[in-house]
């Protein structure tokens, strides 16, 4: 059990290693994507924000436009009321005061309805400035990441090539990889020489080829020796010279 769990405990940390390189090959390449994207969230919420205002801001102008209706009529039966005492007529003067009273209720009982509106339509478009200041800022910030992530993994790249640490189609480690295969086959022609060799010994093989050569210089002493031989047994055989 111990021998699998070791094994399952490697091959799950080769698992998980591959997996966050790949994650972390992902966010590489999805880096820019990703911060256009934020950036593009931010604007979609701007508009939420944006058509939320507009309705604040309608919703105000209506109760304003109502509310202003009431504070005119107001203005106008006091007026009327004032006409109608100048002419002497205080009946006519007191009805158009009771017309102004009922002018003055609605904009009473309006007013704080009027004051939330307006409240509430200032702050969305306080909300709008400064989320549009956001979105400024944080399209500066974007293109500044995305150069600045660039240039990381342009300096990373450019490191790992001197290091010889790059990856395994980078050209400096396709040309290692070619200089080891080469050695290789240079060690592993060495060992098939040296094999070959085995059970040989060059120093013993020269020492009987200088034996074959002494060999046939003494053959050809003997040669020479058997054929001067007979005449020198004719020259003993010749009677001696007269006068002798």
């Amino acid at each position: 059990m111990g021998f699998f769990s070791d094994m399952f405990n490697r091959t799950g940390r080769v698992v998980r290693g591959q997996a966050n390189q790949g994650v972390s090959a992902l966010e590489d390449a999805t880096f820019e994507a990703t911060v256009n994207q934020t950036v593009a969230d931010m604007k979609t919420e701007l508009n939420n924000v944006v058509r939320a205002s507009a309705m604040a801001m309608s919703n105000y102008n209506q109760l304003d436009a109502e509310y202003q209706k009431y504070v005119k009529q107001s203005a106008e039966w006091k007026a009327r009321a004032g006409q109608a005492l100048d002419a002497h007529n205080e009946d006519l003067a007191r009805k158009a005061l009771a017309r102004k009273a009922e002018s003055d209720k609605q904009v009473e009982s309006m007013q704080t309805a009027v004051q939330a509106a307006r409240d509430a339509s200032d702050k969305l478009k306080q909300q709008v400035t400064d989320l549009k200041h956001k979105i400024d800022e944080g399209e500066r910030t974007a293109t500044t990441l995305v150069a600045r992530k660039n240039a990381a993994m342009a300096q990373r790249k450019v490191s790992e090539a001197l290091a010889g640490v790059g990856k395994a189609d980078n050209a400096f480690a396709t040309l290692a990889n070619f200089e080891k295969s080469v050695s290789k086959e240079e060690a592993t022609a060495k060992a098939f020489d040296e094999l070959a060799s085995t059970g040989t010994d060059a120093g013993l093989e020269q020492e009987f080829a200088q034996l074959q050569g002494h060999t046939v210089d003494a053959e050809l002493e003997a040669m020479k020796r058997e054929r001067a031989l007979p005449q020198v047994e004719i020259q003993k055989e010749l009677p001696p010279a007269p006068g002798h």
